[in-house]
C-alpha cells in the first residue's frame, strides 16, 4: 500500500492574509500555534476578508523570533509581537458567532487601514478566550481562534491535481488556503476519512469545507477570476454548495512535521456524497 505522509503545513497568523510554509510546528488547544491568532474587523466589530476585500491577498506575513511581520506593496514593514501587551476587550463577530477580541494598537489599524483603503482594526485572540467549535460537529472542548468555524483544513496533493486537470489550469495549493497538504493518496480520498493520525496526534474529519469566492483570489495580483469556483460548481456542487478539502479536529496537543506518516483510522461515507471525477 502506497504511504500517505504530511506534505506541507502553513499557517495564517492573520486571518484571510497570505500564508506561511513551516516544516514543523506546535500543536495548540485551538490548532497550529499562531494560526489566525489575529483578525482584521470592520467598524462594526465584522471580520474582513478577501471576500470583500481582495487586496489582502498581498499583504505577507512572517515569523522571525517573537516578531510577526507583515508587508505590502509601497508600505514600511509593520512588526508586531508575538505576546501582544493586554489590549482592551471589542467584541467582534465571524459569520454567526459572537467573540471578543483585544486591540492590537493604533498603528497597526493606521497601516492596514491606509494599505486596504478602508477603515478597519487588527484584533488579536486572548489565549485566555475560549471560542468553541460548532457543537452539531465537535466536543465541548473543541476549540478555534479565528478560523471560518475549524481549527484545521486538509486537502491532499492529488484533489488538486485532479481538479488542475479539469480545468487545463495550475492553480497553487494556497488558493486554497490548506493548513494541512497530504500527498500519498488518490486525489479525493479525504472525502471518505473520518479519523486519521498524523504523525502522533488524531484528528476526527467531520465536516467537508464549502467554498466561497477567496480560491477565485489571485495571490499574486488580487484579481479575481472564474475559476475555480467554474469548474467546482460543475463537478463538486451538492445542495447549492461547492467542496474542496475537509474541515478537521485535534485530539490532543502536540506537534507536526513534514514527512509525518498520515494514517487512516476510520472511514465513512463521502463528504459530499459525490463522485470524484
Amino acid at each position: 500500500m502506497t504511504a500517505f505522509f504530511l506534505s506541507d503545513i502553513l499557517i495564517y497568523p492573520v486571518k484571510s492574509l497570505a500564508g506561511i510554509h513551516v516544516t514543523h510546528w506546535p500543536v495548540t488547544n485551538t490548532g497550529l500555534q499562531y494560526d489566525r491568532k489575529w483578525m482584521l474587523i470592520d467598524e462594526t466589530g465584522h471580520f474582513l476578508s478577501q471576500r470583500s476585500l481582495p487586496t489582502m491577498a498581498l499583504i505577507h506575513t512572517a515569523i522571525e523570533g517573537d516578531t510577526l511581520i507583515l508587508s505590502a506593496p509601497n508600505r514600511d514593514d509593520l512588526h508586531l509581537s508575538l505576546k501582544p501587551q493586554e489590549g482592551r476587550s471589542i467584541p467582534c463577530t465571524i459569520w454567526q458567532d459572537h467573540c471578543v477580541a483585544k486591540s492590537v494598537s493604533q498603528l497597526a489599524d493606521q497601516w492596514f487601514s491606509d494599505f486596504l483603503n478602508q477603515d478597519c482594526r487588527l484584533v488579536y485572540h486572548d489565549d485566555k478566550a475560549l471560542r468553541l467549535v460548532d457543537p452539531r460537529y465537535a466536543t465541548d472542548t473543541d476549540q478555534t481562534a479565528f478560523s471560518d468555524g475549524f481549527p484545521f483544513l486538509i486537502l491532499s496533493e492529488n484533489s488538486l491535481a485532479s481538479l488542475n486537470q479539469a480545468m487545463s489550469l495550475e492553480l497553487p495549493m494556497s488558493r486554497f488556503r490548506p493548513n494541512l497538504v497530504i500527498s500519498g493518496c488518490p486525489a479525493y480520498a479525504e472525502d471518505s476519512w473520518r479519523e486519521i493520525q498524523i504523525g502522533e496526534l488524531d484528528f476526527r474529519l467531520p465536516k467537508p469545507c464549502s467554498r466561497c469566492s477567496v480560491p477565485a483570489v489571485d495571490p499574486d495580483t488580487a484579481q479575481v477570476g472564474k475559476e475555480p469556483l467554474s469548474t467546482l460548481s460543475r463537478l463538486r456542487k451538492w445542495q447549492n454548495k461547492v467542496y474542496f478539502g475537509q474541515n478537521a479536529l485535534h485530539n490532543q496537543k502536540g506537534s507536526l512535521a513534514i514527512g509525518d506518516a498520515v494514517k487512516v483510522t476510520r472511514r465513512g461515507v463521502k463528504q459530499p456524497p459525490i463522485e470524484s471525477f
